[in-house]
């Protein structure tokens, strides 16, 4: 590794460390300038009461001072602190057990379209302006245009409630499918369009018509030349798509009632559970910045010629 990669690298920590911090700051100050509070919504809860449960978790302390204490408590120790909601239970328990199948979601969802879209874009590429390519091009535009949440309501309407090949809901393995195939769906769409342009780029390339006036067989242009150097688009548009998965699961989740990070972060923003909202963003965000940053690294190990100024 030379000084220049090793400089950029090291730039875009610092950028990813300092975009993080933006987010765990706008988050703090904006949750606590939204009129109420975390105990509002007990029942009967007298002014004592409250008093002293705002005691108990710190928040009757000057913000500046919450502020403070907050960053110290996540450089330290990575401690997001106690649920304000869910009582005995720590924040960064509640977002492991979420993520345990939220990622798995999100992984397997990942692949999928990585996969699906690949092959895709190819065939597409290879039969450009024939049937088979206009198909696949009307397809991919409608699950672009169409929103997850109401691919995953139609999708649940007609395989879960009308036909009843999968359960309503994803708290068992076959209950996920739906969910997956929802998730998968646009990330899909968006590699198989890159694949396609892509390809069409490089089979119109001097190299391969080179390779072809050598008698070089279509099997060995396509998979040894012009599919290998169509996938680095697709390499560096996978790393931001898989964060876009997870953290675009939160809607897919509500609807199918998977057990996931989607439920506690929904169900701490209407509580006003606050380190469970911060710890939630902040999780999220991290893996947003950290899938941008290996994407922009992956780019440079992909092709050498890409200049990192």
């Amino acid at each position: 590794m030379n000084t220049k990669t090793l400089w950029y690298i090291l730039k875009r920590i610092a950028l990813a460390l300092l975009t993080v911090w933006v987010v765990i700051t706008v988050t703090f100050f904006v949750m606590r300038a939204v009129p109420g509070g975390p105990f509002l919504g007990e029942k009967a809860i007298s002014e004592a009461a409250q008093a002293a449960l705002e005691a108990k978790y710190g928040l009757d302390k000057p913000l500046m001072e919450q502020y403070i204490t907050y960053l110290k408590d996540i450089v330290t120790a990575f401690d997001f602190g106690p649920s304000l909601k869910l009582r005995g239970r720590q924040v960064m328990d509640i977002i492991m057990d979420g993520m345990k199948v939220s990622a798995k979601l999100g992984l397997i969802a990942a692949c999928i379209a990585l996969v699906v879209g690949v092959v895709l874009g190819a065939v597409a590429a290879l039969r450009r302006n024939k049937a088979i390519d206009k198909i696949i091009m009307v397809f991919t535009t409608a699950c672009i245009s169409m929103p997850s949440f109401i691919m995953g309501t139609l999708l649940l309407l007609v395989f879960a409630l009308q036909l009843a090949i999968v359960p309503a809901n994803g708290e068992t393995a076959k209950g996920l499918i739906l969910p997956i195939i929802t998730l998968s769906l646009s990330p899909m769409a968006n590699i198989t369009r890159l694949t396609r342009s892509s390809m069409l780029d490089v089979l119109g390339q001097d190299y391969i018509r080179t390779a072809r006036a050598k008698g070089v067989s279509q099997m060995n242009i396509i998979f040894g030349h012009a599919l290998k150097n169509s996938l680095i688009p697709v390499i560096t548009y996978f790393g931001p798509m898989l964060a876009y998965i997870v953290t675009g699961s939160l809607v897919v989740e509500q609807i199918f009632a998977v057990p996931g990070i989607g439920r506690y972060f929904v169900s701490s923003i209407t509580g006003r559970d606050y380190p469970l909202i911060m710890g939630t963003t902040i999780v999220l965000a991290t893996l947003i910045v950290i899938m941008n940053l290996v994407s922009d690294i992956m780019y440079k190990v992909v092709d050498p010629r890409i200049n990192l100024e």
